[in-house]
């Protein structure tokens, strides 16, 4: 990557897109100067500048929420940066996993239902979790039991599959074949692995 290939606006900054990198979702979108660009390349963490402030601003050097940079990719006009990352907590400052929570709605958008986008949602739900760990939730309570323990509910829920699939119950096989799928999810979480790394096998073994 080259600074100098990239096009500053008048006011001396470039939009940067923040990506988990590995469950996908976007986290927030800040700004960089040419400083704040140098020093994330520096030190391996996202460095943006604050408009409000008016001085650089090192993310989670206060809250501990950093942000590990595994990629940095500018677009093709080179006037914007899609920034990957690995967080170490929530990236909005109101605690949530993501800055974009809230849902712009309009009667006159068509929307192509996808029957696989549960899976990205989960994903991102789970990430969430993670990131965030709210008390009560059954998901965080795992991720803070550690691998052993979600690993175990992955073995008895397979051992329901068996079990339903024995019975010859479609319903059963149903209901405890999306726990599998969850739990499965889960571990893929915790363990940083995105679901498409799995989808790239199963592609590579088919094709």
């Amino acid at each position: 990557m080259n600074i100098n290939d990239i096009k500053f606006d008048e006011q001396g900054l470039v939009p940067a897109i923040v990506q988990d990198a590995k469950s996908k979702s976007v986290l927030t979108l800040a700004y960089m100067n040419e400083e704040s660009l140098k020093k994330t390349l520096e030190i391996g963490e996202t460095v943006f500048f604050s408009r409000s402030r008016q001085e650089l601003w090192h993310k989670g050097e206060t809250s501990g929420n950093t942000q590990q940079v595994s990629s940095i990719h500018y677009d093709c006009d080179e006037d914007a940066l899609l920034v990957q990352v690995l967080p170490a907590g929530p990236a909005c400052h109101k605690g949530n996993y993501t800055c974009f929570t809230e849902e712009l709605t309009d009667a006159s958008f068509t929307q192509k239902e996808d029957r696989y986008q549960i899976l990205d949602e989960l994903q991102t739900v789970l990430a969430n979790r993670k990131a965030t760990l709210p008390e009560g939730s059954y998901t965080s309570s795992l991720f803070q039991e550690g691998v052993d323990r979600i690993a175990k509910k992955i073995g008895e829920e397979a051992g329901e599959v068996i079990i339903a699939a024995k019975n010859d119950n479609p319903e059963e096989i149903a209901l405890e074949s999306a726990d599998l799928l969850f739990h499965l999810l889960l571990i893929l979480t915790d363990r940083d692995v995105p679901l498409d790394d799995v989808l790239t096998v199963l592609e590579n073994r088919h094709s």
